[in-house]
């Protein structure tokens, strides 16, 4: 067998470029690539063969919002000081394999919760280089936060003020001021960060701080944009409120994660910049599709928030659904689902209303632009790398369609999948 081609014959085929499921699509895989598409390919003497007439075929989808240095949601807060930090470089490598075998052949690492060093650029080198199985990283290693704020989880030990300051200092990102800050971005970009992620505001899931907070100053923001730009990086932030963003928007920044909060005039300052949100709804629909019963499933404080919020939160959802904000699809999932289980954010999706094929978009070129990977992968077109996912359910019709995953290959090499559906 001429194992350096491989023929896919599909179902239905999402190419990623057009909104329609194409029929009687064949896929002509040479080595790590694809080499043509159509509804008749060539088949060199020896080709593999691989069906998958029974399926649905998309290309590797993409989470753009992830943690994957922890082992599970449930003990995220312990993990965070009772693991090490090998422990946490084995979670990250195991979050990517299982990711991979879900059909999301690309993540993007938005900062470690638990971790407080480099591991995760440690496993994106070893699966770049064949030595590990997993998805393709794009990663951001440490977030860029200040005392007591969303990205300072010492804050748990506010009550023991020596412990807490002890705590912080393990954090080599959080400090204080436009120079610290300087510093800070000039070091992660040194040490190999893709981009740079800033916790601009408090969040849902620390005990301390509110979403509405601005937890860095004007000109703590202003440095680390500026010195991003100039080192050639982008910048994204995790923000909730109207005001802040607008303010990170006039700051020149690329993107930004969350926007739960958003409002319409702030939409259409996105629309008119072009600027990318991925607004991560998994984590907020307890209260934007109101349960009070599942809101009990939360962390103390994570449940009094979105109790506060949740007409807020309700409100900022229907805007972003009815906006045309670039959307990319990521899913942050700390504190209701595990970090490789990204297909329940279609879930929400749906529910909201949205358009399978804007899911399907934004998980797809979306999130190859966002990752500034769309020479390589995002569609199935010629000359993309031979990133491929086949799923079992009606993806038109069905909200858990993205948990089932039944072929999955990426760079060419198929591997094996798992399913997220709990018989």
């Amino acid at each position: 067998m001429n194992r350096k081609y491989k023929c896919i014959r599909c179902g239905r085929l999402y190419d990623g470029l057009t909104e329609e499921w194409k029929s009687n699509q064949q896929i002509l895989v040479e080595g790590d690539r694809i080499a043509q598409v159509g509804q008749s390919v060539p088949s060199p003497e020896g080709t593999e063969e691989i069906d998958l007439s029974a399926y649905q075929v998309t290309p590797g989808l993409i989470d753009a919002h992830m943690h994957m240095d922890f082992l599970d949601w449930h003990s995220i807060r312990e993990e965070v000081y009772t693991t090490s930090e090998e422990a946490k470089t084995l979670a990250i490598a195991r979050c990517a394999k299982k990711t991979l075998q879900r059909g999301f052949t690309t993540v993007r690492h938005v900062g470690g919760i638990t971790s407080k060093g480099y591991g995760v650029l440690d496993v994106k080198r070893a699966i770049d280089a064949g030595w590990l199985e997993g998805a393709r990283i794009v990663a951001a290693p440490l977030f860029l936060c200040s005392p007591g704020s969303h990205g300072d989880l010492s804050q748990g030990f506010s009550r023991n003020p020596e412990l807490s300051a002890l705590l912080q200092q393990q954090r080599t990102t959080l400090g204080s001021g436009k120079d610290f800050f300087t510093g800070a971005v000039r070091e992660q970009i040194k040490y190999g960060s893709d981009f740079i992620k800033i916790m601009a505001t408090g969040g849902f899931f620390t005990p301390n701080d509110t979403p509405i907070q601005q937890q860095l100053n004007d000109e703590e923001l202003e440095a680390i944009i500026r010195t991003a730009h100039e080192l050639g990086k982008k910048v994204t932030a995790h923000v909730y409120t109207p005001a802040l963003m607008q303010k990170l928007i006039r700051f020149g920044i690329d993107g930004m994660e969350h926007g739960s909060l958003m409002d319409k005039e702030t939409a259409a300052l996105f629309e008119e910049k072009d600027l990318y949100l991925v607004p991560t709804f998994s984590p907020y629909e307890e209260a934007v599709h109101y349960d009070p019963e599942a809101i009990k499933d939360k962390q103390p404080e994570f449940r009094q928030k979105l109790e506060l919020y949740k007409d807020a939160l309700q409100a900022g959802r229907e805007v972003i659904c009815s906006s045309r904000i670039r959307l990319g699809y990521g899913t942050d999932f700390v504190a209701n689902h595990q970090n490789y289980e990204s297909g329940y954010e279609f879930m929400a999706w749906r529910k909201s209303g949205m358009d399978p094929f804007s899911a399907l978009k934004a998980a797809t070129r979306t999130n190859a632009g966002i990752l500034e990977l769309s020479k390589d992968i995002g569609s199935i077109e010629a000359g993309k790398y031979a990133d491929i996912s086949a799923w079992r359910r009606d993806i038109m019709r069905d909200p858990q369609a993205l948990l089932d995953c039944a072929f999955v290959m990426k760079e060419g090499k198929v591997y094996d999948t798992e399913s997220c559906i709990r018989e």
